[in-house]
């Protein structure tokens, strides 16, 4: 594959036992991150935590890294991530963390090393903000929120 950025990651002290995020198969679009607990943790049923990844990023201006969640734990248990996708910013070099919550029905325990989420490289692409005083119209106007049926 052609088209490939460089992220840096950094550890953090005493993680040195936690994967680096990987992708998992040839034509995965994100990389698993893994969960930085001691032991366990348990994310009971509506409880949402910060799991740290135990990792720091560098990621190149002009970039973005996606958190979202991983399918798997999405289908089989309601674990998810509270603000998905979640946004890591170029400019951001603070350990990166996950915000869980479970939709499931069941307590969920979270080990050490456990995949929790994937992260996404994207391009960003910034706006330039004009204030106008009208703008341009289109065929469906306001029409919002099931305008077209449900």
């Amino acid at each position: 594959m052609k088209n490939k950025v460089e992220i840096r990651i950094k550890k953090k002290d005493g993680c040195e036992d936690l994967p680096l995020p990987c992708y998992m198969s040839e034509g995965a679009s994100g990389m698993d991150v893994y969960a930085d607990v001691d032991g366990e943790t348990i994310l009971d049923p509506g409880e949402i935590k910060l799991i740290s990844a135990g990792i720091y990023m560098s990621i190149p201006k002009g970039y973005e890294v996606q958190v979202r969640p991983r399918s798997g734990l999405a289908i089989k248990h309601g674990i998810s991530i509270v603000n998905a996708p979640g946004t890591i910013d170029s400019d951001y070099r603070g350990l990166v963390g996950i915000i869980l919550i479970n939709h499931g029905k069941e307590p969920f325990a979270i080990k050490r090393a456990d995949r929790i989420a994937q992260l996404v490289v994207q391009k960003v692409i910034q706006a330039n903000i004009a204030s106008v005083d009208e703008l341009d119209e289109t065929a469906r106007a306001q029409g919002g929120f099931g305008h077209t049926g449900v």
